[in-house]
């Protein structure tokens, strides 16, 4: 028992140091993520007025990150724990899980790329990798995108970059490409001129450049029209669908014939 009481005060001022470091580890790690926390939202505000949210998003984190890993260094060095063996650690540990997630490391300087060249932004309908949707958020490792019917489809940026990217919205004007199928036994000039006016009675299809309508083929059992109109982006599947329906509907009224395969069968009796 007397023995127990002798260590008793150096185990009191073990338990004080002990506290006293946890307390001051606390204080810094809790002070150093809110400056991490306060520098990463200056730095979103300031590169968000000159370079747009995805890149602002994209160097917050890392930013906050960064900082973070450094505030936790810097409070366990204040503690009195040698933090070059744990740097040494870190670094060891870091290259083995380099070395483990290259495909990972590949997606992030992909993410990179696409922050830096800006080939879309959020908002945009893309094709990419195979995929089209509008682009929901622009990730560190992925790209997330949403399909016309409502699916979201998350794609590894090495994927995006090691491909062909097709942008939809990155010009305010798109063309509108149909093919439209008439008889021979129709007359050209007035189906020409009954599709100019279909289109012409559509106030979103842009004036210049002008519609164009000419005979672009004649098929096995069709003469083909290019009809090719120019529309604000925005109205492209509008316009698309809009002019199919009244083709049809004005071709009906005017007797025009759409053309559809046909066979003739010829029996013969063997005498």
């Amino acid at each position: 028992m007397e023995q127990v009481t002798q260590y008793l005060p150096i185990i009191k001022e073990g338990i004080i140091k002990f506290g006293y470091r946890l307390i001051l580890f606390l204080v810094i790690f809790y002070i150093g993520k809110i400056i991490s926390r306060s520098l990463s939202k200056l730095v979103y505000k300031g590169i968000k007025k000159k370079s747009g949210e995805t890149l602002a998003l994209f160097t917050q984190n890392i930013v906050y990150y960064a900082l973070f890993i450094l505030t936790i260094i810097v409070a366990l060095a204040k503690i009195g724990i040698q933090t070059s063996s744990f740097m040494a650690i870190v670094g060891a540990a870091g290259l083995a899980i380099g070395l483990a997630l290259q495909g990972s490391l590949s997606n992030f300087a992909a993410g990179f790329l696409i922050i830096i060249f800006r080939p879309f932004k959020v908002g945009d309908v893309v094709e990419v990798a195979g995929k089209t949707g509008g682009v929901e958020s622009i990730q560190i490792f992925t790209t997330t995108l949403k399909t016309p019917d409502n699916k979201t489809i998350i794609i590894p940026n090495s994927a995006i970059t090691g491909a062909t990217i097709t942008n939809y919205s990155q010009k305010e004007t798109r063309r509108v490409d149909l093919t439209i199928g008439v008889s021979y036994d129709d007359d050209i000039k007035k189906v020409q001129d009954t599709l100019l006016k279909i289109i012409s009675e559509d106030n979103r299809v842009l004036p210049e450049p002008e519609p164009f309508v000419r005979v672009a083929e004649l098929a096995d059992s069709s003469v083909n029209f290019a009809v090719r109109v120019w529309v604000k982006s925005g109205d492209y599947w509008g316009v698309y669908f809009d002019l199919l329906e009244k083709i049809k509907v004005t071709f009906d009224s005017e007797q025009i014939s759409f053309p559809y395969p046909q066979q003739d069968v010829h029996l013969y009796q063997n005498q």
